[in-house]
Formats: structure tokens, C-alpha cells, sequence
């Protein structure tokens, strides 16, 4: 199989949100499963539970994290957030890369059902690309407002190149 290789935005938001060997981390719309591989390489007591709504993308991230997998310190599961029930009783971080619904609509229960899971002191880390600029003030002011009723502090940040934009809820 050729080695697939990792977008620098992906590398980027992995890199911010500071992956620790023991964390317990949800990736909500694993893709292609590049975020996954990169999150799983850090992880060595942690992991990783990967979930999508579409069934390529969860057949995808399995194929190309079958290690992980096979180690147990991956599942990849086809869901909906909505419909979710973490078999992690406590997270310590969330990812999501160009997920929409945190600003395309309303997202109270997934956002509610996130601020029960994540361990005080744990984050979600929403990024989105942010190549179109007259979209990111809307996708930050939503996104940010959506957290912020849950309970998270909200932080953003921004990289000018890749370009990209986070959203960070602590709790």
C-alpha cells in the first residue's frame, strides 16, 4: 500500500491540541483517517474513538489505521454524533476538522452530550479550513456561541498558512 501522506492543516490542528500518550480522545468526521493515524502514532496508554457519518470515510480511516486498530488503541465506528454514545466514559480532548453542523445548524444536544463527556480541565477542538476569509467570522461567531451555551470558555485561533481556524472549548 503507497504511504499516504498527512495534510499540513491536519498536522497543524494535531499538533496545537498537544496530544498526550494517556489521552482519550473522540475525532468526530475521521475522513480519510489522516487525523486519526496522527493522533494514534502519539498515543500510547490513550485512545482514539473515530466516528463518521459516511461509510467510506469510517472504511477508509480503518484501512489506513488497521495497526491502530488491531493494537486497540483505535475504534472507528459509522455514526452521527447525535446518536452517539461514547463508550469512553471521560474524554480528554475532541477533534473535528471541517465538520459543519457546529455552524451550519443548531447543534445544542451534540454540543450539550460533548460538555458531559469531556473531563474538567479537557478541550474541544473544532478547526476548520479557512480558505474562503469571508466565511470565517460567520463559522467563529456560530461555532464559538455554540460552545459557550453548553458551558465551554471559548478561545480561536488562527494560522495564516496552513489556513486555518480553531475554535477551542475548555471546560
Amino acid at each position: 500500500m503507497a504511504v499516504q501522506t498527512i495534510p499540513a492543516r491536519i498536522r497543524w490542528a494535531v499538533d496545537f491540541m498537544d496530544v498526550q500518550p494517556g489521552d482519550h480522545i473522540l475525532e468526530i468526521g475521521c475522513g480519510p483517517g489522516a487525523g486519526a493515524e496522527l493522533i494514534c502514532s502519539r498515543l500510547q496508554t490513550g485512545k482514539l474513538f473515530a466516528i463518521d457519518r459516511s461509510e467510506s470515510g469510517v472504511d477508509r480511516t480503518k484501512r489506513r489505521c488497521a495497526a491502530y486498530v488491531e493494537a486497540g488503541r483505535l475504534t472507528v465506528r459509522q455514526i452521527d454524533l447525535a446518536t452517539l454514545r461514547v463508550p469512553v466514559k471521560r474524554l480528554t480532548k475532541v477533534f473535528a476538522f471541517n465538520v459543519n453542523l457546529f455552524w451550519v445548524r443548531n447543534c445544542a444536544d451534540e454540543v450539550a452530550l460533548l460538555h458531559e463527556r469531556v473531563l474538567p480541565g479537557g478541550a474541544v477542538y473544532l478547526f476548520f479550513e479557512a480558505t474562503r476569509p469571508d466565511q470565517v467570522p460567520h463559522i467563529v461567531e456560530k461555532t464559538s456561541a455554540a460552545l459557550q451555551t453548553a458551558g465551554f470558555r471559548v478561545s480561536v485561533v488562527e494560522q495564516k498558512a496552513p489556513a486555518v481556524v480553531g475554535i477551542i472549548g475548555k471546560r
